[in-house]
């Protein structure tokens, strides 16, 4: 009985072999789609799933509110570890671990040189608390021996390997491993994970190395209660009828106990919350660890929605066009019936042909997988493969993909199908049901979602790529192009190699000016601090944002100075310049009246001695906020500079030429230091990466909606005609032009696109709207963004029912009417 189903079915496919390739194709394209999706998707979504008692672990944040604005850090004070353990009941592990980057590692050999790993990170010190927090396998050595001693040090397998190659797990026990100056003894290896992790360090050195060690001790901060910083990272494991909420009320209760609010303080708060490890890979707000991968929640789901739209897009076709052509087959089902077939039997058969046709483009959507996820190599992740053999969870996916999508795509035609009545069959009457009736209503409705679907996607791509272009082109308030950054190490910071830099930079012909100083006006960096104004009647606490540079900051960035003068070096410590936005905050309408107000900042009395235009701090998702800008006191405020070039001239290759030389004349200084600099134009569009991102999967959506619509409609179009063949024939011999018969057989589909034109419109508008509220700048939403998506969508259809139309329409009516 089965041999016979698939028989028929694949008899049936021959007769019809170009419906049969379009909804191949069009399944394909959607199961492909939804395949790639599912691995990205799914690649985020098992980040720690496999470690014991996942949901009882939990991370403790840290929640600012100062002056009003809100901050997020995913460190805690040093001293709450202890404290915690000491304290807080109804915690059964406290697990802190200080995580540190950007050390340089060496490993000793036959020579006296040692090898050197430069700029490691991913470096924790932790100790055997950590161990019990999270699972991995021991190749050598004993979580509760490995980390009780200073200067121990435990490895990865993968690291392990890179700094003893030759050694065996055994034997690289005991061997020494130093992180700048600090020397370690290496007492276990333990295997890398296999799983997808946020937890991705290779180097434990133990937390007591912290602790004996001077330098690393005063990084720990194990008394400061007023000091946070992200490195520093704490963990606890509940008790199994622990509340988090009554944990959490207790660490705040703890805070308050050690470190009281200050009578200055008023109005700025300091809060812990406990964060689920779950939520560790999708919170931006307090990041994971060292600025590693997190995803976002809605992005995913806004892929699935992708997806599953991809995957409508192509079972549409399949209803469209099976239902379409019930009626070719209604002679076979009537001698069936009339045979002695059940309705049951005949649902099988074509549920079976479903299957088939599903199992087809199943097959080119596991070949084409690898070559799509390719093409958006640049910003998925760099663990995200396609894997059949040892992603057993793909092939299960696609599986259950099979039955869905067969199901979905199937019951509906079969049940139509299966529901002729022999007797309507044989009276010729079985055409009757393939326009005016329930059938042909079924088959209008899915052709225009179709075409809502594909007008949302041209709309949405379009707003985005403009929001994008928008965020690119606008003036943020300086220059940005032909600019140059290049930062000092912060490990070799001297002042006179640092100086000799300078003057060798400024030799430079192709430099046109040059300024020292800290982060760039628009950045990822934000430091902030508050500072008061008293005017004798009220007094103006504010939240505000640091620039640090000398004079020619402002000169090469070009920010307009709107009032009083610019900054010198003799003003440190006692005067800089603010913005705008400050000044106005500050109660001054006219930037000028601010100039030789007092601030009183950092226990200083400072001079307002110019006021500048306002620019951008950050990417246009957030607001201009009120900044100054000031000489750096410090070294740290010294590590960046900013170069201005020359204009090219026409042959050009003046810009290639300064950078070898500053790349030539780095080496000289800084020999163990690679050479790094950047343009800051690219650094702005950095800025829009995940917009970017957004518009590229957005074009590629839309892209494959409009060719599956399309597909589909072409089809259609192809049936109809077929089905009206001697009607053309008719009007053509009583004299009806090409133009006529043309516009008879595209009106109908045409109209169809405008009623989706009608009803996507104000969902898509809705949509965007909601989109553009993370900007804080942000594009109009235009009318030419839905005429152009409708006319493009419009001219599409009509190219696409041109092909079929214009050749029904131009055929010979004596070869339709011949058999009458």
């Amino acid at each position: 009985m089965i041999k016979n189903y698939f028989k028929i079915a694949f008899r049936n496919f021959g007769r019809h072999k170009l419906f049969t390739m379009i909804n191949i194709v069009g399944l394909s394209i959607g199961i492909s789609a939804a395949l790639v999706i599912y691995v990205i998707v799914n690649y985020d979504f098992t980040f720690d799933k496999n470690h014991r008692d996942s949901d009882k672990i939990y991370r403790v944040v840290t929640e600012y509110s100062f002056s009003g604005n809100v901050g997020y850090n995913g460190g805690v004070t040093g001293p709450l570890a202890g404290a915690v353990k000491a304290e807080v009941t109804g915690v059964k592990d406290v697990v802190p671990f200080f995580t540190n980057g950007g050390m340089n590692v060496f490993i000793a050999n036959n020579t006296n040189v040692p090898t050197r790993f430069k700029d490691h990170d991913n470096i924790v010190l932790a100790d055997g608390r950590y161990f019990t927090l999270l699972d991995y396998n021991w190749l050598a050595g004993s979580a509760k021996t490995a980390l009780n001693e200073p200067y121990q040090v435990v490895l990865t397998s993968d690291q392990a390997k890179i700094y003893f190659p030759k050694l065996s797990y055994s034997q690289m026990l005991g061997k020494t491993v130093t992180y700048d100056t600090i020397k370690t003894t290496v007492t276990g290896i333990i295997q890398t994970p296999q799983e997808n992790t946020d937890f991705n360090f290779h180097d434990f050195i133990s937390y007591s190395t912290g602790l004996a060690n001077p330098a690393l001790k005063d990084n720990l901060q194990l008394t400061e209660w007023g000091s946070t910083t992200s490195a520093s990272v704490l963990f606890v494991k509940l008790a199994d009828n622990a509340s988090a909420a009554n944990v959490e009320k207790q660490l705040n209760v703890l805070l308050k106990k050690h470190n009281p609010p200050k009578k200055e303080d008023a109005g700025n708060t300091q809060v812990f919350h406990l964060q689920p490890l779950s939520d560790l890979h999708f919170n931006k707000e307090y990041n994971n660890f060292d600025g590693g991968h997190t995803a976002s929640k809605t992005t995913l789901y806004g892929l699935l929605v992708i997806a599953a739209f991809l995957l409508l897009l192509g079972c549409i076709n399949f209803v469209n066009l099976t239902t379409a052509q019930a009626s070719q087959r209604a002679k076979e089902i009537g001698i069936r019936k009339t045979m002695g077939s059940t309705r049951r039997q005949l649902i099988t058969q074509f549920l079976s042909e479903t299957f088939l046709v599903t199992i087809f483009a199943v097959i080119i959507a596991l070949v084409a997988a690898p070559s799509i996820l390719k093409l958006f190599a640049d910003f998925t992740p760099k663990g995200i493969t396609v894997d059949y053999l040892h992603h057993g969870n793909i092939l299960l996916f696609m599986l259950a993909l099979i039955v869905i999508v067969s199901i979905l795509s199937g019951f509906y035609p079969a049940l139509v199908l299966s529901g002729y009545k022999p007797v309507d069959v044989f009276k010729n009457q079985a055409h009757s049901g393939t326009n005016k009736t329930r059938n042909a209503f079924l088959r209008k409705s899915l052709t225009t979602v179709q075409f809502i679907i594909a007008q949302f996607f041209i709309m949405a791509t379009l707003l985005v790529s403009k929001q994008i272009y928008y965020a690119l082109h606008k003036d943020l308030g300086f220059k940005k192009d032909a600019i140059i950054n290049i930062t000092i190490p912060y490990k070799n910071m001297n002042p006179g190699t640092k100086q000799v830099f300078k003057n060798k930079l400024a030799a430079m012909p192709q430099i046109e000016l040059m300024s020292i100083g800290g982060a760039p006006p628009s950045s990822g960096n934000t430091n902030s601090t508050e500072m008061t104004y008293k005017d004798g009647k009220k007094e103006i606490k504010t939240d505000v944002q640091q620039k640090y540079g000398d004079e020619n900051y402002i000169k090469v960035y070009k920010i307009k100075l709107l009032a009083g003068r610019n900054i010198h070096q003799s003003d440190s410590g006692k005067a800089f310049i603010i913005n705008k936005t400050y000044a106005k905050i500050l109660g001054f309408k006219n930037p000028a009246d601010a100039v030789g107000k007092i601030l009183d900042f950092d226990n200083h009395k400072n001079e307002i001695v110019g006021v500048t235009a306002d620019f951008y701090q950050k990417s246009l998702h957030s607001a201009i906020q009120p900044l100054v800008i000031l000489i750096p006191t410090n070294k740290w405020g010294t590590r960046t500079f900013h170069i201005a070039l020359k204009p090219q001239t026409t042959n050009g290759g003046e810009w290639k030429k300064a950078i070898n030389d500053m790349g030539k004349t780095w080496k000289e200084l800084y020999p163990d230091d690679d050479f790094d600099y950047s343009f800051y134009d690219k650094n702005i569009e950095k800025f829009y990466e995940s917009e970017q991102h957004t518009s590229t999967l957005l074009t590629w959506a839309t892209g494959l909606s409009i060719f599956i619509s399309c597909l589909g409609l072409l089809g259609l179009a192809m049936y109809t005609t077929n089905l009206r063949t001697k009607e053309i024939g008719v009007r053509k011999v009583l004299g009806a032009s090409v133009a006529q018969i043309v516009t008879l057989l595209s009106t109908e589909l045409i109209l169809l696109i405008l009623l989706a034109f009608v009803l996507v419109t104000p969902l898509a508008w809705y949509a965007m709207n909601k989109w553009m509220e993370s900007f804080a700048d942000r594009t109009s939403i235009s009318w030419w963004i839905f005429v152009a998506s409708g006319a493009g969508m419009l001219l599409a259809a009509l190219f696409t029912l041109s092909f079929q139309t214009v050749k029904a329409a131009v055929a010979n009516p004596v070869n339709s009417l011949r058999s009458e």
